[in-house]
């Protein structure tokens, strides 16, 4: 079995990560028993000068992309096909507002270092807040109930969210990766060398990982 360090960069607002983890984590159930896998979850902010009330999603989208409501709504509804192609479920309506998800890295960092499964079901919980059920990543008692599902102490995780505990920290690791020439998300990093850009389907993972995994 060959083990494989996989550095997941990613934002919980981005809805093609939220894709691309549905994705990567189908491929890697069709490689066990061959691949080992070592999942990191590594921060990276679309929009980091987004105050915490957020903004309009039309009026975000069509300011930073030039995009009209139609097209948005088109890229909404392709959006949402791809998710349910890989079982992540979107609101059918879509996002109502972006926001800023600074607190929500700082939480993803600290449940890095609780160890095990707990960082991966807590991006899972953040990203489901977010895409299906409509609720704000920069609200901290949204955060809390987050680490509570992933199994977390809660306690902890509000006391943590009050200060600034782990915020040098995510943002070294942000800018590592944006001096590193990552500036387009989901970026999955295999082994601190291969690198797939993008929310693929499955097989692409699955084949890109068997030939990292022989090559290895």
């Amino acid at each position: 079995m060959t083990h494989l360090k996989i550095d997941f960069v990613s934002d919980v607002s981005c809805p093609w990560c939220a894709i691309g983890l549905a994705s990567l984590e189908r491929a890697l159930e069709r490689l066990e028993g061959d691949v080992k896998p070592e999942l990191h979850f590594q921060p990276f902010e679309l929009n980091p000068a987004m105050p915490p009330e957020g903004q309009d999603i039309t009026e975000h989208l069509t300011h930073k992309y030039r995009t009209t409501p139609e097209q948005q709504a088109q890229a909404r509804e392709a959006i949402r096909e791809r998710g349910a192609a890989v079982g992540f479920e979107f609101r059918k309506e879509g996002r109502s507002r972006i926001y800023n998800t600074f607190d929500a890295h700082r939480l993803l960092h600290w449940a890095a270092l609780e160890g095990g499964e707990r960082q991966h079901a807590l991006k899972k919980a953040l990203l489901k807040a977010y895409f299906t059920e409509g609720r704000s990543p920069a609200d901290r008692e949204v955060l809390a109930e987050a680490a509570a599902q992933a199994g977390l102490d809660v306690a902890r995780a509000r006391e943590m969210l009050a200060g600034d505990d782990y915020a040098a920290e995510v943002r070294e690791r942000e800018q590592f990766y944006l001096e590193n020439g990552i500036h387009a998300v989901p970026a999955v990093i295999v082994n601190d060398r291969h690198l797939i850009q993008g929310g693929q389907p499955p097989e692409v993972f699955e084949r890109a990982l068997r030939q990292i995994a022989a090559g290895a």
